[in-house]
């Protein structure tokens, strides 16, 4: 009687110590840079009027052969570049007015570049059993939009987030049963 209950108690205390046990995602963009920094610095080298779209591809933006690149249509690029009807044309960015006088021949791209690790913490049995999941976030992001006619580049700007950092937690009281406890909810409120 003496060892099953051993070996149960060893068993249970090799598996709370299980957290390399949990799930770990990682997604990334892909692109050429390997931080926010870099993809920064690469787009800000790139000069209005002045950087050709090989001098762009050379900067790795590619607007041909790079993945998580949209080419944005003219209605909508309008509405982002001028969103506010009331701020008159020469009150923009040469680039952006330029780019609004000459209609169809501009061009937009949006580059969306980053990485995201999802780390799953926590105690094994309470993630296991779904009652308490605990997820690290940890990664960047940088979108960035250029403008461009007849070859060159008339805009640019970029944003995202340099180091995205948040925990999300997810509490099921009534674990693994819980889907059933939603289902039945839904159908009651029917």
């Amino acid at each position: 009687m003496r060892w099953p209950a051993i070996s149960l108690v060893l068993a249970s205390a090799a598996l709370t110590g299980c957290g390399h046990l949990l799930p770990l995602e990682t997604s990334s963009e892909r692109s050429s840079f390997d931080s926010f920094e870099a993809a920064q610095r690469a787009l800000e080298r790139v000069v209005p009027f002045e950087t050709t779209l090989q001098g762009l591809r050379e900067l790795g933006f590619d607007v041909k052969n790079s993945a998580n690149v949209t080419l944005i249509p003219y209605p909508e690029l309008v509405s982002r570049l001028a969103p506010n009807p009331n701020v008159p044309l020469s009150g923009l960015d040469a680039g952006i007015r330029d780019c609004i006088l000459s209609r169809m021949a501009c061009q937009a791209y949006e580059f969306r570049i980053g990485e995201q690790r999802r780390q799953r913490q926590g105690g094994f049995w309470g993630d296991f059993l779904n009652f308490k999941r605990t997820t690290a976030v940890s990664g960047w992001h940088l979108q960035a939009l250029v403008v461009v006619r007849d070859g060159v580049v008339l805009f640019r700007n970029y944003g995202g987030e340099p180091m995205t950092a948040r925990t999300e937690v997810h509490i099921n009281p009534l674990g693994p049963l819980q889907p059933a406890g939603e289902a039945t909810g839904s159908l009651l409120v029917r």
